[in-house]
């Protein structure tokens, strides 16, 4: 999946955990200080991308060491999801 369908993608879900009550870019942040999400959300987000990632036929693991660190993980931002979204679909 090339890195802009994985925006639109991922921009998709997390409006609607959210319920449409803000607007999502792509340099929305996910986790840390300032996050729009809490854990209960973010979990929310992880299994629809799950789901999502099933329908197109990888699995999207969203459990490794980094995840939720702050400075390294793909939580960070929309783009840094979409992106690892993205590369795990290419494998």
């Amino acid at each position: 999946m090339k890195l802009d369908e994985a925006k639109k993608l991922v921009m998709e879900v997390v409006d609607q955990v959210l319920e449409g009550k803000l607007t999502v870019d792509e340099d929305m942040q996910l986790i840390g200080d300032g996050s729009v999400l809490d854990s209960m959300k973010l979990v929310e987000v992880c299994l629809a991308l799950e789901d999502r990632a099933d329908e197109l036929g990888f699995e999207f693991d969203w459990t490794s060491d980094a995840a939720m660190s702050k400075s390294r993980s793909m939580f960070r931002s929309i783009s840094s999801l979409s992106a690892e979204f993205s590369a795990q679909s290419e494998n």
